[in-house]
């Protein structure tokens, strides 16, 4: 059997899991983990009762008008609560506590189920209230060890009575059954302690108002017939003659009998002393046993943690639904991007590859651009260009791409107006709750602002850092190989300078310098080596020439395609963060983290802990 602190240990560590878990399944919108009865049983009864092995809660319980509260007088040691020769109607629960659960905080955590009174005047209990009140005393005298109550009737014409009394039931951990010939076989007390017999409840019973000794051969018939109805085995069993002058005056004797009776049962004839025998009975397997309902209830798969781990998994298929139903539809959506012009992706490749010409090759290639600046620099005057204007690439690229959003924009709101048409349980109402406010219109002008101060020409330098990096880092034998072209180029760039010239070419040659004198490009746009064959062949050889005009060629073709690939995901990218920003927000995000809670930490540890759950041992052996 395991101890009390290891079983402690075990449900602590599961209310933390399951805290963490309700809290990552908050969005899946779940009634709230704290109204469940298996989280209220691990609250309200295990956690309180497990955090002392030292205490048990006993209580007085049994139909009207047999003597509880004068027993439950006796075991107090004084008049704690009401009697009378009359039914007293005891409606609420009374509790003696010794002085160290004299406080209400310390028995809040016990009963936590009831409205705590502290009360000195024992006809308090009698009150008709529809409050669920435990009125306490402190008792100086009382055990440390135990928490005495007195009940209200099992068997009251008030339901409400009824209740009172199952609730003190959960909160027990040993019931001393009353009973008499009068009860032993009635319908409502026999209910109540089938359910104690469930809860595999620690029972004692005093069978009272006997005439002793006429009556010896007739209790152990009627107290059979109780325990064979309701299921329940008493640990201890006394008998108590009916005497009321006794009783009034707290003398009533206590006789312990054996059980069950046999033909060789010797009854003992000395009085015993209730509250003696309580406080010396096994506190930490009776502590155990009472509270082994409440940990089988935990594991039960269809009202305890499994029904709830299989409710997340559930609605998180819900979730997980919808998120692939909204991607699928959007994925369907299928528009053409506009390109950023191809000269344009080069001057970036030739303005990195400058960037990062070394020794001999940058001052010839630096002295031949400053050259061809400065022939071209009247031509520019004389086309008036600014400097401070957006480059007409810019201007057209902004106007192309903005009516490629229109047309994106249009086809994403129909299939999201469509989706929250079909009365899907989480889409329908999410995506009406979405949009409602968020016209078209409004989206397609916020989403316009932005798109006015897009920066497509840094976007697209930061693109060609990172892609010539890459290609400089991943192919080494690719970049060295351009970079000897470059060399063999800035060898080539005097002579071809001259040729320009004397054919006529003139400033319009500066032009085409870049292009036919920068090899490493001129491999990239398919004219690699046309322009001066034998200085590159002899700069590189005869292998990465033919390599460079045949699978080669057909690898950077491929490698320079990748520019255009990347900067039309560097604007998707942008239009995405956009409608998140505009529309959907972080919708799609909390789709997918619902759809994923059963595969989330929180949601495993729950497991786990409840695999240790299952394989406590709460019986002795």
């Amino acid at each position: 059997m395991q101890s009390l602190q290891d079983v402690g240990k075990t449900i602590s560590q599961l209310q933390q899991r399951v805290d963490a878990l309700a809290k990552e399944a908050a969005q899946l919108d779940l009634p709230a983990v704290s109204t469940t009865e298996w989280y209220q049983l691990i609250t309200q009864k295990l956690i309180p009762q497990l955090s002392d092995s030292t205490f048990l809660v006993v209580a007085v319980v049994g139909g009207t008008n047999i003597g509880k509260s004068v027993i439950f007088n006796h075991l107090c040691g004084s008049k704690v609560s009401a009697t009378s020769p009359l039914a007293s109607g005891t409606k609420h629960p009374t509790c003696l506590a010794p002085p160290r659960f004299a406080n209400e905080a310390a028995l809040e955590a016990i009963f936590s189920e009831f409205d705590l009174r502290h009360s000195d005047d024992a006809d308090d209990a009698l009150q008709a209230t529809d409050d669920d009140v435990l009125f306490w005393r402190e008792s100086k005298t009382a055990p440390e060890n135990l928490l005495l109550l007195d009940t209200p009737d099992i068997d009251s014409d008030a339901q409400i009575n009824w209740s009172r009394a199952d609730k003190v039931r959960r909160s027990a951990d040993v019931l001393i059954a009353v009973l008499t010939q009068q009860k032993y076989n009635d319908a409502a007390v026999k209910k109540f302690f089938r359910s104690a017999a469930e809860e595999d409840k620690s029972i004692l019973v005093v069978f009272n108002q006997l005439l002793i000794p006429d009556d010896d051969e007739y209790w152990p018939i009627w107290l059979k017939t109780f325990c064979d109805e309701t299921g329940i085995s008493p640990e201890y069993v006394y008998v108590a003659p009916h005497d009321r002058r006794a009783a009034e005056q707290k003398e009533l004797p206590f006789y312990h009998r054996q059980w069950p009776v046999t033909e060789e049962t010797v009854h003992e004839q000395t009085p015993r002393d209730l509250m003696v025998d309580l406080s010396e009975l096994r506190f930490e397997e009776i502590k155990l046993k009472s509270l082994a309902g409440a940990v089988t209830a935990l594991s039960d798969s269809q009202a305890g943690i499994p029904a709830y781990l299989a409710e997340i998994r559930r609605r998180s298929g819900i979730y997980g639904d919808a998120w692939k139903r909204l991607t699928e539809r959007l994925q369907e959506i299928s528009v053409t991007w506009p390109a950023v012009p191809n000269p344009i992706v080069i001057q970036e490749v030739r303005n990195w590859w400058k960037e990062h010409r070394t020794g001999w090759e940058a001052s010839v290639h630096g002295f031949y651009d400053a050259l061809g600046r400065g022939i071209m620099w009247p031509i520019r005057q004389f086309r008036h260009h600014d400097p401070e204007a957006e480059p007409q690439w810019i201007t057209n690229y902004r106007q192309q791409e903005w009516r490629t959003i229109q047309q994106q924009l249009v086809a994403i709101y129909d299939r999201l107006e469509s989706l929250a048409q079909h009365g899907h349980p989480v889409l329908a109402t999410r995506l009406n709750q979405l949009m409602a406010g968020q016209t078209r219109e409004n989206t397609l002008a916020a989403i316009k602002e932005e798109h006015q101060h897009a920066r497509f020409e840094e976007e697209l330098e930061a693109l060609v850092r990172l892609q010539m990096q890459s290609f400089r880092e991943d192919r080494k034998d690719w970049f060295k190989i351009l970079q000897r072209l470059d060399t063999a180029a800035a060898a080539a760039r005097p002579a071809v300078t001259v040729a320009l010239f004397a054919t006529g070419f003139g400033p319009v040659g500066n032009a085409m310098m870049p292009m036919m004198t920068d090899t490493a490009l001129q491999a990239a746009i398919h004219v690699a080596g046309d322009v001066t064959a034998g200085t590159v062949t002899a700069a590189v050889g005869e292998t990465a020439i033919s390599s460079s005009t045949s699978t080669g060629m057909r690898y950077l073709e491929a490698w320079f395609h990748q520019f255009h690939q990347s900067f039309v995901k560097v604007r998707q990218i942008w239009l995405i963060q956009q409608l998140q920003k505009h529309l959907w927000g972080s919708f799609l995000d909390d789709l997918q983290n619902a759809a994923d809670v059963p595969k989330t930490e929180e949601f495993k540890a729950v497991e786990r802990e409840l695999v240790s759950l299952r394989n406590l041992s709460l019986q002795s052996s």
